[in-house]
């Protein structure tokens, strides 16, 4: 197995997508993302157990279309964005499936770390335009929010409760191929 094999991406952000639902008030979904995040992708088609993953998304970013809501999810009922600014990813390891990868690793949110496992779809790699790499991934899965302190909720008079336990994620990520060092002097 080369070496060489194993290449850097850097998440384009403009390119990309953070996305979440939840339900509210038990029949229906409200959708968000957040718009400010980075990372890199360190990615061996071949070798996948080379590969790894590192994110960073900044919660003050949370955006759900009503300025209202997001304040409140802002807040320490929520995601506290003044005293844990961050949510991370850090992979612990990635595994070849059969319908793309499958990466394992810590997500942090309020300093509470739980292990999640990402299905990920690989969509291949395309030169750009500008002489560049890009590479794209698509990875879904669920979490339940109470497992990282966001337990704030509300009875409803009728029964259930406001803000559902479950969170879908959604990641569309296209990645740019890092330049090493020497190849960019």
């Amino acid at each position: 197995m080369s070496t060489t094999d194993l290449s850097t991406w850097n998440i384009d952000p403009t390119h990309s997508g953070v996305n979440f639902a939840v339900r509210h008030m038990v029949v229906a979904k409200v959708r968000g993302r957040f718009t400010a995040f980075s990372g890199t992708i360190a990615f061996d088609e071949k070798a996948s157990e080379r590969s790894s993953v590192d994110v960073r998304i900044d919660v003050a970013t949370i955006d759900t279309g009503v300025a209202q809501r997001d304040t409140h999810l802002r807040s320490p009922d929520f995601f506290d964005a003044e005293t844990f600014p961050a949510i991370t990813f850090r992979s612990r390891r990635a595994e070849k499936t059969d319908d793309g990868f499958r990466v394992t690793g810590d997500l942090t949110i309020r300093e509470t770390t739980r292990e999640v496992v990402l299905p990920v779809e690989y969509a291949g790699q395309v030169k750009d335009p500008w002489g560049g790499e890009r590479a794209g991934f698509t990875a879904q899965t669920a979490i339940d929010r109470r497992d990282f302190g966001l337990t704030w909720n509300q009875l409803l008079e009728a029964g259930g409760v406001a803000v559902g336990e479950k969170v879908e994620i959604e990641l569309e990520i296209e990645a740019v191929k890092a330049v090493p060092a020497a190849a960019a002097a």
